[in-house]
């Protein structure tokens, strides 16, 4: 069977690649010249996806994913498997190459990164190039960092443009760096995993209606104690985290099916298509509808 690789092309993907005379032009104002961004894309269900670059990369390179998984090797070094909710950050300079698994492709976020300062703010990413699990808490705001940037740059490439995305790519990889160092104690890693078989379970229950009872007698615990327990892991009430998980699946179905928005939010639990268009217009800042029409990579 032949060996099929692909290196971009996939259907909704969100792909963006400053010019090099803006980044030229740019790169030395004092707020850009630290860290800023060359490319910045989002592919969803990457089947096929394979990366090779035996001469390395000019711009270090960060991998988010989040669903399915891949692999990833660097410096000709062992291969690692890059899961779901985990990241990498590939150094400027090093051969490497990285694929999508062909049983369950993965959905990747994926930034370029170049600046003055960007092996400090990636300090400890060299060498083996561990993955960087990234904590539940932090998984949402990472996609938030990636749209803000997306969104942004759609509307041009001004200077405040490229000045605001480039303190977001400080952002992120401060979240990287955090989640990288962080030291958790056995009954962190304990509550950490309870959240994580939480969220879990929610994801494995999107076209439901979980009430938080039940997510809370799932976890064997009382409602107060799991609701304190996740929103102090996350930083969303366990409600509200569901809601944004199911929004999330919404965002899949407006930009890989042509279901009609009534169809997405009966398939998601929303018994009223009106409400499941407020509750999206308030989580993603725009209507359904509008988001179809606009997101597209």
């Amino acid at each position: 069977m032949e060996n099929i690789r692909i290196e971009e092309g996939f259907n909704a993907q969100k792909l963006i690649v400053l010019p090099d005379h803006i980044i030229k032009d740019y790169a030395q104002h004092p707020l850009i010249r630290p860290l800023h961004l060359t490319d910045i894309g989002y592919f969803p269900l990457a089947q096929h996806h394979y990366r090779e670059r035996p001469e390395g990369s000019a711009a270090y390179i960060v991998i988010y994913c989040i669903s399915g998984e891949g692999w990833y090797r660097v410096q000709g070094q062992k291969t690692q498997t890059l899961h779901k909710g985990s990241a990498v950050v590939i150094p400027a300079g090093m051969a490497h190459e990285y694929a999508s698994s062909a049983e369950h492709p993965w959905s990747i976020y994926w930034w370029h990164m170049k600046g003055e300062n960007a092996a400090d703010f990636f300090s400890g990413s060299d060498g083996a190039c561990e993955p960087i699990p990234i904590p539940v808490d932090k998984s949402l705001k990472i996609v938030e960092l990636f749209d803000e940037c997306y969104e942004l740059l759609q509307k041009g490439y001004t200077l405040h443009h490229i000045i605001y995305v480039s303190q977001l790519a400080c952002h992120l990889a401060a979240i990287l760096k955090f989640s990288q160092l962080q030291p958790l104690s056995s009954q962190q890693q304990r509550n950490k995993h309870d959240i994580e078989r939480s969220v879990k379970f929610m994801t494995e229950h999107l076209e439901h209606n979980l009430s938080l009872k039940e997510l809370a007698a799932e976890s064997n615990l009382s409602v107060p104690h799991f609701t304190h327990r996740f929103k102090k892991t996350t930083g969303y009430s366990p409600i509200d985290y569901y809601l944004r998980l199911k929004v999330q699946l919404a965002c899949q179905h407006l930009d890989l099916t042509d279901h009609s928005i009534k169809e997405i939010s009966h398939r998601l639990g929303f018994q009223d298509p009106y409400y499941f268009s407020r509750l999206f217009k308030k989580i993603m800042g725009c209507s359904p509808s509008q988001y179809r029409s606009t997101h597209k990579g």
